[in-house]
């Protein structure tokens, strides 16, 4: 009897077609994704990458925050400190580009390092100047912002 159960469902999923709606999936606003693992940053509009960036996410003990954001606040320089055992304290004048997507969490333009690939942030998601001048002058503030 469980095996006449398990061939009928199966039966069912395999030749009732099942209706996918792409609502979800292609949009025509913009959209950030960032995914940690390849250390890429992709700006998204009209359902294609429309950029691709390096990136230097969180380390280990201080690691990007992973979700569904939006961008809440856009500020063209910024100071910015912060103490994160082990790590050292850090206290860094005139960050350019920052775009806060939750809390204390970033993507904002890094001219202090150029490990981009790599993880070296507190948990920010850091790009190069340039990159960081780019995202910041598309993505207006409500921008989509993925974290994986």
């Amino acid at each position: 009897m469980k095996i006449l159960k398990i061939l009928f469902f199966t039966i069912i999923f395999l030749v009732i077609p099942i209706k996918v709606h792409a609502e979800g999936i292609y949009k025509t606003d913009k959209i950030i994704t960032v995914d940690t693992g390849k250390q890429r940053l992709y700006a998204w509009e009209g359902g294609h990458i429309l950029k691709e960036f390096k990136v230097s996410t969180g380390m280990r003990y201080t690691p990007t925050v992973k979700g569904s954001f939006s961008i809440r606040t856009k500020i063209e320089k910024q100071d910015m400190k912060g103490s994160f055992p082990p790590y050292e304290p850090y206290f860094i004048k005139d960050v350019p580009n920052v775009m806060y997507f939750y809390g204390a969490y970033a993507i904002h333009g890094t001219f202090w390092h150029n490990k981009f690939g790599s993880r070296a942030s507190h948990g920010c998601v850091n790009l190069p100047v340039a990159d960081a001048k780019w995202v910041y002058d598309w993505a207006p503030v409500g921008t989509r912002v993925e974290v994986f």
